[in-house]
């Protein structure tokens, strides 16, 4: 079965969306034009907005599971809705073959780990230093101080 669903993310910064893969084991697949998924739409699930069936399994680019040929992968493709920017793409059918794993559900630590990048190179920018850390309740605490 086909379940392809955008993941609710602006991606405006690629760079920071590589280096948010590489911290979940992903592999930024720049130029790659498809993504591996269930392969045809079956019309169980709702298309993502703004796609048509046959446009699904492309992309410009792809975040892969790193050692697990099988896993579904994530489509890095234009918008839509003439914004700039891209959306991501993933059919998350049966934890897409150990995708969800690496990414969290909904895509959760992705959200979170392309957020912290953007936030980084914002403050770098401002002369920033951003450190990291785990609090008691075991949630990440980002925090930037003066260089």
């Amino acid at each position: 079965m086909s379940h392809v669903a955008s993941i609710e993310l602006e991606i405006k910064d690629l760079s920071a969306l590589h280096r948010a893969a590489q911290t979940l084991g992903l592999e930024f697949r720049t130029g790659q034009k498809t993504y591996r998924w269930y392969g045809v739409s079956v019309g169980d699930f709702p298309l993502p907005e703004g796609f048509a069936a046959g446009e699904l399994g492309q992309c410009e680019h792809a975040l892969s599971v790193k050692d697990n040929p099988g896993a579904y992968e994530i489509g890095v493709v234009k918008r839509r809705d003439g914004k700039p920017g891209y959306t991501l793409l993933w059919d998350f059918f049966s934890g897409g073959y150990g995708l969800q794993d690496k990414v969290g559900i909904n895509a959760s630590k992705l959200k979170q780990r392309y957020q912290v990048e953007v936030f980084r190179r914002e403050m770098a920018k401002k002369g920033m230093h951003v450190t990291e850390r785990i609090d008691a309740n075991g949630k990440l605490r980002v925090e930037a101080v003066k260089a």
